[in-house]
């Protein structure tokens, strides 16, 4: 018989997460601060990560500045329950900056990341593929499980990002697909890895979602441009940032959920 302690039983829904604190890694923007300002609506401390100084105090000011949900749980508005720490993302001292303020750390969220290294495989500079797959965002990824392995305590969570183009790949994508190919398999093997500790690791995949990155594509600028390519998706349009972050939020509030890559396309996968 097993004398592992087993894995926590708490409530799966997302008001458990009150008095938790999450440390979000690219959380000054987009889906990462989307999802800052959902849990700081329920109760939770949130701590954000990001490269940009003035963004990222932008982004701290705008999660303070949430109204709770009603029956959240104790209020909490010290200074304290928003914190931002700025730096790279994949950098140690970054990131143990990031968990020393935060104290005690429950769950955290990679939303970091850029596009990088897309072009034909045979037209790339070797010099750029060593770098997009050496020192971008996978290496941001192994650096942030690195330490969040060490900190999380049983019933933590830890969950990355992906992308569907990972199933649905098309020309000039090889090495950015192929970095979102290896965060889905980091994600099961880490599970497995951690599962003794009782700590939880999964992948939300994503369509395409209306952040400053989508927006940061050619033809993509201004409203009417995202809603005229939204209206080709299955569900006519593109998803908002607050879609993609809940289910981020989901996961770290269901403790029997790991290992997974859960995709949330707005169907574009079955298209």
């Amino acid at each position: 018989m097993s004398t592992v302690t087993p894995i926590p039983v708490r409530s799966p829904l997302p008001s458990a997460l009150s008095g938790t604190t999450a440390v979000l890694v690219g959380g000054s923007s987009g889906i990462g601060l989307a999802a800052g300002v959902l849990l700081r609506s329920i109760g939770a401390r949130v701590v954000l990560v990001g490269r940009d100084p003035d963004r990222l105090k932008a982004a701290v000011s705008r999660v303070r500045g949430v109204s709770r949900v009603r029956g959240a749980g104790p209020a909490e508005d010290s200074d304290d329950a928003v914190l931002g720490v700025p730096g790279d993302g994949g950098d140690e001292q970054t990131l143990a900056e990031a968990f020393d303020r935060a104290g005690h750390v429950d769950h955290v969220y990679v939303t970091a990341g850029g596009l990088s290294g897309i072009g034909p495989l045979t037209a790339l500079p070797a010099d750029d593929i060593r770098t997009t797959l050496g020192s971008g965002p996978l290496q941001t990824v192994f650096a942030v499980a690195r330490a969040a392995a060490a900190r999380l305590p049983a019933g933590g969570s830890l969950t990355f990002s992906s992308g569907i183009l990972v199933v649905r790949p098309y020309p000039g994508m090889t090495v950015p697909l192929s970095l979102a190919g290896a965060v889905e398999t980091l994600t099961r093997a880490l599970a497995v890895e951690l599962a003794p500790a009782r700590v939880r690791v999964n992948t939300v995949r994503y369509g395409r979602i209306d952040t400053p990155l989508l927006r940061s594509l050619p033809g993509l600028d201004s409203d009417d441009a995202v809603a005229a390519a939204g209206s080709t998706a299955p569900l006519g349009r593109f998803g908002t940032a607050e879609e993609a972050a809940a289910t981020a939020v989901f996961l770290m509030a269901n403790n029997y959920v790991t290992g997974q890559v859960i995709t949330v396309d707005g169907g574009e996968t079955l298209a």
